[in-house]
């Protein structure tokens, strides 16, 4: 997913990140895309930690010093998909300018994950869970897809696993 932020019009993208490392590696991403950045794909993961397994390469120098950092890592196999700002005026106000991000879910993972809207405070970059309810003792009731902001302020979450739009509001 990708995102370019109201105010500002910075550009943020979703990164999933690939299988096979295990059930905590790597971590899924959010990055903020910058014009002539190297992000590191698909050799270097997270904070710049080097794919040795994918990359067998040999290098000189560590390939994973230069590329931009993930801005955010996220539990790994969560595999986030359609992000968007909230600056609608609906939600209490410490939810302005705060970034909502869809968690479509795990499909390779003992215990799974993701299947749940995230919201980034996007002040000190800390994640909160937001809505669940989509994973209910191993049951995938749903799988989030994407997000919009209605012109109420509610917000619109597409769901790909039962074809459904949930509509969210605040009703304080």
């Amino acid at each position: 997913g990708m995102a370019f932020h109201p105010l500002t019009g910075k550009l943020y993208a979703t990164e999933n990140g690939r299988d096979w490392l295990g059930d905590d590696l790597p971590p899924d991403e959010i990055n903020l895309v910058e014009e002539g950045k190297d992000y590191g794909w698909p050799v270097c993961y997270g904070k710049s930690i080097h794919d040795t397994d994918f990359d067998k390469s040999t290098y000189l120098r560590d390939p994973c010093e230069d590329p931009t950092p993930s801005l955010i890592d996220l539990q790994a196999h969560s595999a986030p998909l359609g992000l968007n700002f909230y600056y609608g005026g609906s939600f209490p106000e410490e939810y302005i300018g705060d970034l909502f991000v869809c968690l479509h879910g795990s499909w390779n993972r003992q215990e799974p994950t993701g299947y749940k809207i995230i919201r980034i405070n996007m002040t000190d970059l800390t994640v909160h869970d937001f809505a669940t309810g989509w994973l209910q003792n191993g049951n995938v009731l749903g799988r989030p897809v994407d997000v919009m902001v209605s012109e109420d302020g509610s917000l619109f979450v597409s769901d790909d696993n039962d074809g459904r739009i949930y509509r969210i509001y605040y009703a304080g």
